[in-house]
């Protein structure tokens, strides 16, 4: 049986693709390396014909949701790890995280990870410790990468990534599957390298495609507040978790579409009266005095005169 399935989408990703698909290979284990093609127009199809190792699934021009759950269909290892083509396994991870799951028979095995710009090293983010693994996904502290996660097939077979939250599907994913209330359980050295760049990436979007990310991120919290509600799994500290960052995504909606950001922030206050912000004391002050709708049309007037 094969151990770990490693998927990894790619898209016009040449450049990056071998670097990515060569750090899955520093492991004892036995593992699978899918990679799917989403409709490159680079040279990755030809690159990946040359690599029997490689199971190689070829689609149209579909997104990285649908090449992700492609790939999970297919996977034949007992635990899956989803990877960028842009980023890369750090030697060995796969086996620690697989060792600590088959240990202690876990669902979601966790871990840090390291920063570079292109390939200099930027600092490592180490695993945050937090007993309530869905409170932490919501937002109460970091959570680190999700491509420094195993995750065990069984467990997350039937939570697919979901094309209407766009760039955010790795995050609408991931609080599903903390929803499941998983055996979890964490290593504390960093498995994943997380590459900073200047190519194109979900993660840096501007204009329209920030703003439909702000809607995404909104629209996944109150999917997963009114499926908890319906569980009897909103407690306080879940919405408390929740509220810090709606009320900044609030105030970054606000930019683009101040009815809809009034929306969020009215939510957060409806989810905690007395929500105070961890940050941007002086922004929630002015709220206070003028009023959100006020204090954003303020923000306005500001930017048109910079």
């Amino acid at each position: 049986m094969t151990d770990v399935t490693i998927i990894i989408p790619a898209y016009n990703r040449l450049w990056s693709l071998p670097k990515a698909v060569e750090s899955c290979k520093e492991t004892s284990l036995n593992i699978e390396i899918i990679v799917i093609d989403d409709g490159s127009t680079d040279g990755t199809a030809a690159w990946l014909s040359e690599h029997s190792e490689i199971t190689v699934i070829t689609q149209s021009n579909q997104g990285k949701d649908q090449a992700v759950n492609n790939g999970l269909q297919i996977a034949t290892g007992k635990y899956i790890r989803f990877l960028d083509s842009d980023d890369w396994l750090l030697p060995y991870s796969t086996d620690k995280l697989f060792n600590h799951s088959e240990k202690f028979k876990l669902d979601i095995t966790c871990a840090g990870y390291q920063v570079f710009e292109d390939e200099k090293f930027v600092k490592e983010i180490k695993w945050t410790v937090c007993d309530d693994f869905l409170a932490q996904q919501l937002g109460e502290c970091d959570s680190s990468h999700y491509s420094a996660y195993l995750f065990k097939k069984d467990f997350i077979i039937n939570i697919p990534h979901r094309s209407e939250f766009g760039a955010l599907d790795d995050r609408q994913f991931i609080i599903e599957a903390a929803m499941k209330q998983p055996r979890v359980g964490y290593i504390e050295t960093p498995a994943l390298a997380h590459r900073l760049h200047q190519n194109a990436r979900l993660q840096s979007a501007s204009g329209s495609e920030k703003y439909a990310n702000h809607l995404a991120r909104y629209q996944i919290y109150k999917s997963c507040f009114s499926r908890l509600a319906e569980y009897g799994m909103l407690t306080r500290r879940r919405k408390n978790a929740a509220c810090n960052i709606l009320w900044h995504l609030a105030h970054w909606v606000a930019k683009t579409d101040l009815n809809k950001a009034r929306e969020i922030y009215d939510w957060v206050y409806e989810l905690n009266p007395e929500f105070l912000p961890k940050e941007n004391l002086s922004i929630a002050r002015l709220y206070k005095i003028f009023g959100f709708t006020n204090t954003e049309r303020l923000f306005r007037l500001r930017r048109l005169f910079k």
